[in-house]
C-alpha cells in the first residue's frame, strides 16, 4: 500500500481544505477551529499562518488575488494588496451550528456547507457565494456538510454528507449552478473510516479523505476502489492536487480529540505522487 510522507512539522489542531493556488504557487489550507488560513510551498521550512475570524472553515484563491473564506457563519474576502479581512453579512444568527468545507464551480461561485457543533442530524445546509456577492442556499438537510468537487466540464458535482458515508453525484446546469438528479456513487464501508474531503483527477477519479480511516481511497468513476495511499494518523481530513504538473497529492489531518502523547504527527500535511495528474482548482470569480 502507498504511503503518504509528512511534509510540515505539526501546525493545525483541526488542519483541512487544501487547495493548490497556482496564481501564488502555495498550498493553502486552514486551521479550522482557530480561524487561520495557513501557506506552504514545496522547499519552505516554515507555514505562514493567517488569523481571518473565529472559524476558517474553507478557502479559495480569488480571480483578482486574495482570498474567499468560509468563515463561522458565512463568508469573508482578503484584499489583494493588503490581505485585510472583510466579512460579508452572516447567513444566520444561530451560534450552534458552522460552516464546514467547500470548493469552487467551473464558473467561479463558491459554495460552503455548515453543520451543527454538535452533529445533530439535518441542521446544516449548503451555501452558494455568487461572484456579484449575493448568496443563496443550494441544499438543506445535511448534517456534516463535506467534499465538494466538479468534473472538468462542470456539469456534474460530487458532494459528501459525511455521515451518509456516501459520494453523491449530482447533473448540474453550469448556468444557473442548480442541481438535480441525485445519485449515490460511492459507498464508504464502516471499517475504512467515515468520508470527508474529496478531489478528482483527470480521469474522473475520486480521491477520498477518510476520518478514522487513517487514508485516503481513489473510486474509478463507476465507485470502484482501486487505491490505497496510507496516511498515518487516523484522522485524515482532505486531499488536494498541487505543484506545477497538479501530480503531486497533499493530505490533511487532525488532532481533534487525540491525547497529547498520541499519533504525533496528526497535525501535520502529508504529500505523495499517485501517479496521475488532478484537475484544476477553480478561483472564486468575485
Amino acid at each position: 500500500m502507498p504511503r503518504a510522507e509528512q511534509v510540515t512539522d505539526v501546525c493545525t489542531d483541526h488542519g483541512e481544505g487544501p487547495v493548490w493556488d497556482s496564481g501564488a504557487a502555495r498550498l493553502r489550507w486552514v486551521d479550522l477551529l482557530r480561524g487561520d488560513v495557513l501557506g506552504w510551498a514545496p522547499g519552505e521550512l516554515a507555514v505562514s499562518r493567517q488569523r481571518v475570524s473565529t472559524v476558517a472553515a474553507a478557502v479559495r484563491p480569488r480571480v483578482g488575488g486574495g482570498l474567499v473564506v468560509a468563515v463561522e457563519r458565512g463568508f469573508a474576502l482578503t484584499d489583494p494588496e493588503t490581505a485585510e479581512v472583510t466579512t460579508l453579512e452572516p447567513l444566520w444568527d444561530d451560534e450552534s451550528v458552522r460552516m464546514n468545507d467547500g470548493g469552487c464551480d467551473r464558473q467561479g461561485r463558491f459554495y460552503c456547507g455548515s453543520m451543527a457543533y454538535d452533529e445533530t442530524p439535518g441542521r446544516g445546509s449548503l451555501y452558494r457565494l455568487d461572484p456579484d456577492g449575493t448568496t443563496r442556499t443550494v441544499l438543506t438537510g445535511v448534517t456534516v456538510s463535506n467534499g465538494i468537487a466538479w468534473n472538468a466540464d462542470g456539469d456534474t458535482v460530487y458532494y459528501i454528507d459525511s455521515p451518509t458515508r456516501r459520494v453523491d453525484a449530482f447533473d448540474v446546469d453550469p448556468g444557473t449552478g442548480r442541481f438535480s438528479a441525485r445519485r449515490t456513487v460511492v459507498h464508504v464501508a464502516a471499517e475504512h473510516g467515515v468520508p470527508d474531503g474529496l478531489a478528482l483527477d483527470v480521469d474522473g477519479g475520486l480521491w477520498v479523505a477518510l476520518w478514522g480511516g487513517g487514508a485516503v481511497h481513489r473510486y474509478t468513476p463507476e465507485g470502484v476502489l482501486d487505491e490505497v495511499i496510507d496516511v498515518g494518523p487516523s484522522q485524515v481530513t482532505a486531499c488536494a492536487f498541487g505543484g506545477p504538473d497538479l501530480t503531486d497529492l497533499y493530505i490533511t489531518t487532525s488532532r481533534q480529540g487525540i491525547a497529547q502523547d498520541a499519533q504525533p504527527t496528526a497535525g501535520a500535511l502529508f504529500h505523495c505522487r499517485p501517479g496521475i495528474a488532478g484537475l484544476p482548482t477553480a478561483a472564486f470569480a468575485g
